[in-house]
């Protein structure tokens, strides 16, 4: 690559083992929403509490969840990425 297509580029945080891309598709009240996971499964997911008062999440943000182990149709929000982080992991081929 050439300094100029580099140049927007950020190293952006990846999903570990355990996690995975989602797009928030509705929001359920009580620190909860609705997302469609990388693996086609929508899921529950919960916002903790050391991301509620610092990280405004709305429909359409591109987020890692966390998959529960015991119950798959739940998951936990680890991370939210901004506009332009989303947008670079679209061109990238990460997320769709």
């Amino acid at each position: 690559m050439s300094d100029n297509e580099n140049a927007g580029r950020r190293d952006l945080r990846m999903p570990d083992d355990d996690e995975e891309f989602a797009v928030v598709q509705d929001m359920l009240g009580a620190n909860r929403v609705k997302v469609r996971c990388a693996d086609g499964v929508e899921r529950t997911a919960r916002i903790p509490g050391r991301m509620q008062k610092r990280i405004w999440i709305r429909e359409g943000d591109v987020v890692l969840v966390e998959p529960w182990d015991w119950q798959d149709e739940k998951a936990d929000v680890t991370w939210r990425y901004e506009k332009s982080e989303a947008d670079q992991l679209r061109e990238e081929g990460h997320i769709a």
